[in-house]
């Protein structure tokens, strides 16, 4: 099978919020009220937590019809921490990113819990996004000046 390539691209509706399209979707990226934002919507972060577990959500379905078992429902609870020094420039003595994420998958199965551990291994395994968190991928930024009419 050929790549995939996904795509974003936005425009910034103010210095906290962030309005991005996707395909026919759109994404309002914003702040709490406590880092600049109007606290309506998710930050880039909680979009990362929340992207992570999407994709073991679908990652975890596929696994489980191939190893022959049902999913009811499934409960997926992340969180992560992160020291804010480095992002607002008052330290640089830690990374940026997250120190550290915890997924924890609540599923409701007729499965046991020795196909539940070889499952979860799977979707460790395969799961794209969790890969890129754990894996350095290259990432280029660049600028082009726009000039006003």
């Amino acid at each position: 099978m050929s790549d995939l390539i996904f795509k974003v691209h936005g425009e910034s509706a103010s210095p906290a919020k962030f309005i991005a399209k996707a395909r026919n979707f759109k994404l309002i990226i914003d702040e709490p009220k406590d880092l600049g934002g109007t606290d309506e919507y998710a930050n880039p972060v909680e979009y990362l937590l929340a992207g992570l577990a999407g994709c073991v959500n679908v990652v975890g379905h596929l696994v489980a019809k191939e190893l022959g078992f049902t999913i009811n429902s499934l409960k997926i609870e992340v969180e992560g921490n992160i020291n804010p020094d480095t992002l607002f420039g008052t330290s640089n003595k830690e990374r940026a990113g997250f120190k550290e994420i915890s997924l924890k998958l609540i599923p409701e199965t007729e499965a046991s819990i020795e196909i539940l551990v070889s499952w979860l291994k799977i979707v460790q395994e395969r799961c794209p996004v969790k890969d890129n968190l754990l894996n350095v991928t290259p990432v280029s930024l660049e600028v082009e000046k726009q000039y006003a009419i």
